[in-house]
């Protein structure tokens, strides 16, 4: 079981059968979200709180007074896999749950058919993670796999090809789309915060993709080229 934090990810929760096993709410914000406890199933107890015994379950500086006690999201990466998805992010080492829950969200608002953490990647159940997807942890399937070498091979296996993101890439992302590189079934490598992707890692993928930086950034928050990774691929499987 994990706790799910705010009216958003509560909601997001309560769109999945058999998720939420009960729900905990202070008076005022079971008024301000009635709408999204409205979904909450009969068999589902909602409880009612004051606000010091609320702040003991939720992480937040203001907590937004409503918590959800849900089963865990994540599936086996063979489950994950199987049938073979057409697109996926790849979280190599990834720490910072507030990157990867926008990762989570990037991939669900791209059509993406999951999200794998590979390695000493933070634990998508994570507050800060949850709350940063906005819901999307329970929108898409979620795999963990601890050796990133085993994960990247079971995905390749799969027939899906995996592309590496990094500035010192071979080929920049717009000529990868040009060439016709990102219409097959693609899942994105994407690195750690500080360190990016160690060569032995990038080496695993079938091609290493930089995103052109035209101006003088030294480089792009790692959701952000997640994102516009994601919508490359998606906007190159829906034209082909």
């Amino acid at each position: 079981m994990f706790l799910v934090d705010g009216p958003k990810a509560v909601e997001g929760a309560l769109e999945v059968p058999g998720r939420v096993r009960e729900v905990f709410v202070t008076p005022a914000a079971a008024e301000r979200y009635a709408d999204v406890l409205a979904a909450t199933p009969d068999d589902v107890p909602v409880r009612l709180v004051d606000e010091r015994a609320l702040a003991t379950l939720s992480d937040a500086v203001a907590p937004a007074g409503v918590v959800a006690v849900c089963e865990l999201v994540d599936v086996d990466l063979a489950d994950l896999l199987e049938p073979a998805p057409r697109l996926l992010a790849l979280c190599a080492d990834v720490r910072d749950p507030g990157n990867a829950g926008t990762v989570v969200r990037c991939a669900d608002a791209a059509g993406a058919d999951g999200v794998a953490f590979l390695g000493h990647a933070v634990d998508p159940h994570n507050p800060k993670t949850v709350r940063a997807s906005v819901g999307s942890v329970f929108h898409l399937p979620l795999a963990l796999e601890t050796d990133v070498a085993v994960g990247v091979r079971a995905v390749r296996d799969a027939g899906v090809q995996v592309l590496a993101a990094d500035g010192a890439g071979d080929v920049d992302l717009f000529e990868a789309e040009a060439r016709g590189l990102l219409a097959g079934p693609t899942a994105w490598l994407l690195g750690n915060e500080a360190w990016g992707l160690p060569d032995e890692v990038a080496g695993l993928a079938d091609a290493v993709v930089r995103i052109p930086i035209h101006g003088r950034a030294e480089s792009l928050n790692l959701a952000t080229a997640a994102a516009l990774c994601l919508y490359a691929s998606a906007r190159a499987q829906r034209l082909g």
